[in-house]
C-alpha cells in the first residue's frame, strides 16, 4: 500500500464528508493505493455515524473511536499502530490542511528520501490568540531541540513507516514529533510550504492550557532525550559543582577566621553570623540530595526492562 492517510478528530461531523471526497478525487488522479484512519477522539457529536455512512461509500476507510476524548497524541499513536501504508500522512479534519498537498509530499518522502516532512502554514487564517503563541512555541522549540524548522506543530506531516512505527507519542507530544523522531535516529528532517485555509465549519480546539502544556512537554522531551538513559550524568553533575561551591565557601570562611586570629586582627567570634556561612550550607545540602537524586534515578534505570532497547536500522547475517 502506498499511502496511509491518518487523521484524528474530535467533533468534526460536518467537514468529514468533503474532506473523505476530496482525498478519495487525490488519490485517484495519481493512482495511489491509500487507506483512511479515522480516530474519533470520544466526539460528542454525530462524527462516527457519518464515518459510518462513508464507510459504505469509500471502502478505504478504516476506524478507531474512543470511549471518552484522550487528546490527538493517543489519537494518533494508535493511528500509527494501525496504519499500513509505505508512506504515512496524517492531517487535520477540519479541512484547514489541504489533501492536494499529498502527492509531493508522497513524493519528496520516496525520491528524495526523507524520513519526515512537516507542513509550513507560512501564511496562516488563524486569530492573533492563536498565531502569537504559536511563534513563541516555535521559536522555543527550535532553539532547544536544534531542529530549523517553522512549524512544528502543522497537522499536515509526511513520514516514513519505519518512523512511526519506531516513536511513542503521548500526552501533548504531538507538537513535537519531529524532535521524537531526532532522538529516535531520523535524522532527515524536512519542511514544505503548505497551503492553510480559513476554517469552514466548527471551531478551534486550541486553548491557554494547551500551550502551557505543551511548552512543558517541550523541557520532557529534552531531558528524556538527552538523559533518560544517564540521570547520573545530569544531576550528578549539578550535584558535585554544588556540593564543591558550598565546601570551598564553608572552608574559605574558616581560613578567613584562622588567618584573622593568628594575625591577632579583630573578627567576628561566630562563623554562623556570616550569611555566607548559610549559603554555603544550603549549597552542600542540594548538592548532596542533588547527588542522590542522579544515583537513585541511575538505579532505577538500570532495573527497567527498557534500559538496553537500542533502536538497530538493519543487520547482516
Amino acid at each position: 500500500m502506498d499511502i496511509s492517510v491518518v487523521i484524528p478528530l474530535y467533533n468534526e461531523d460536518e467537514s468529514l464528508p468533503e474532506l473523505t471526497a476530496w482525498i478519495a478525487r487525490v488519490m485517484q488522479e495519481h493512482r495511489f493505493t491509500y487507506e483512511v484512519v479515522f480516530v474519533d477522539d470520544g466526539s460528542t457529536d454525530n462524527s462516527w455515524a457519518v464515518i459510518e455512512d462513508l464507510k459504505k461509500q469509500y471502502p478505504a476507510i478504516r476506524a478507531i473511536k474512543f470511549r471518552r476524548n484522550y487528546g490527538k497524541s493517543a489519537a494518533l499513536n494508535v493511528a500509527f499502530e494501525a496504519a499500513q501504508g509505505d508512506v504515512v500522512i496524517t492531517m487535520d479534519a477540519d479541512l484547514q490542511d489541504s489533501p492536494d498537498e499529498i502527492p509531493e509530499l508522497y513524493r519528496r518522502i520516496k525520491e528524495e528520501k526523507f524520513d519526515l516532512i512537516s507542513g509550513w502554514k507560512k501564511k496562516r487564517y488563524d486569530p492573533v490568540t492563536k498565531t502569537i503563541p504559536t511563534k513563541l512555541f516555535n521559536a522555543a522549540t527550535r532553539r532547544m531541540s536544534g531542529i530549523k524548522l517553522n512549524d512544528f506543530n502543522c497537522g499536515l506531516k509526511a513520514y516514513r513507516k519505519d518512523v512511526i512505527k519506531t516513536i511513542e507519542v503521548y500526552g501533548e507530544m504531538h507538537r513535537y514529533i519531529p524532535v521524537i523522531a531526532k532522538w529516535a535516529g531520523f535524522k532527515k528532517i524536512g519542511e514544505q510550504v503548505v497551503e492553510h485555509r480559513a476554517r469552514k465549519y466548527g471551531v478551534t480546539k486550541f486553548g491557554l492550557s494547551r500551550f502551557i502544556n505543551g511548552f512543558l512537554d517541550l523541557l520532557s522531551i529534552f531531558f528524556v532525550g538527552k538523559f533518560g538513559k544517564r540521570p547520573m550524568h545530569f544531576f550528578g553533575s549539578l550535584g558535585v559543582l554544588s556540593f564543591l561551591m558550598g565546601t570551598f565557601m564553608a572552608l574559605w570562611l574558616i581560613g578567613e577566621k584562622l588567618y584573622h586570629l593568628s594575625a591577632g586582627i579583630p573578627y567576628r567570634r561566630d562563623v554562623t553570623d556570616q550569611p555566607l556561612f548559610y549559603i554555603a550550607l544550603v549549597a552542600i545540602i542540594v548538592g548532596s540530595q542533588l547527588f542522590l537524586t542522579g544515583f537513585v534515578a541511575e538505579l532505577v534505570t538500570r532495573n527497567a526492562p527498557e534500559r538496553n532497547q537500542y533502536l538497530i536500522e538493519r543487520e547482516l547475517h
